[in-house]
């Protein structure tokens, strides 16, 4: 089984235009399958963090070891990202930056990915870095509603092509036990 065929049960309560003796609304009940989702809310930020985080540690190499200036080691960083990621994920499924967030990556199977697919999803992620601007509404104390422009990074291409995960360390063991049980098909379901 891969995970893209997990399905996680859920029940939805909808209201009826009926009411009962006591004056209640009457509900259904539906019992759905729907796609699991291993990932978690506020990855896209700590992925962003981890790699910033792999690059400041080649951008130190570079300009203090090797003395070169600071925008070439930038430069020399890049690269360097790409290919000790592609290496650190096939052999422990997470690099540093990645450590420090606790997270993994992980293919269909729930194991780390192979060497060229962690290739693929390390070049790739240079398209990851297009930002994608909303806009924000908070409530203040003094001055009630407050908009701004908001900045998000979609972090999420290059998992999507190479089908890849990226998952906190501690959901491991849920996904793999989830993968070798047998998953039921996908039926809605009206439950009384």
């Amino acid at each position: 089984m891969k995970i893209s065929e997990i399905k996680e049960r859920k029940i939805i309560h909808r209201p009826t235009l009926h009411f009962d003796g006591y004056g209640k609304r009457i509900y259904h009940a539906y019992e759905y399958y729907l796609p699991y989702n291993p990932g978690f809310k506020g990855n896209e930020t700590q992925r962003l963090f981890a790699k910033w985080i792999d690059m400041a540690v080649f951008v130190l190499i570079f300009h203090f070891i090797f003395n070169k200036v600071l925008i070439v080691s930038i430069l020399f960083s890049v690269p360097a990202v790409i290919i000790s990621g592609a290496v650190t994920e096939f052999y422990f499924g997470t690099t540093l930056g990645k450590k420090i967030f606790r997270m993994k990556v992980i293919d269909e199977e729930g194991k780390d990915p192979g060497f060229y697919k962690s290739l693929a999803r390390n070049v790739l992620c240079l398209a990851n870095f297009d930002p994608v601007f909303s806009e924000y509404t908070s409530r203040t104390v003094t001055m009630g509603w407050r908009k701004g422009p908001q900045m998000n990074f979609s972090m999420h291409l290059n998992n999507k092509i190479c089908k890849t995960y990226i998952v906190k360390e501690s959901k491991i063991n849920e996904i793999r036990s989830l993968l070798d049980t047998q998953q039921p098909e996908n039926n809605e379901q009206l439950i009384e």
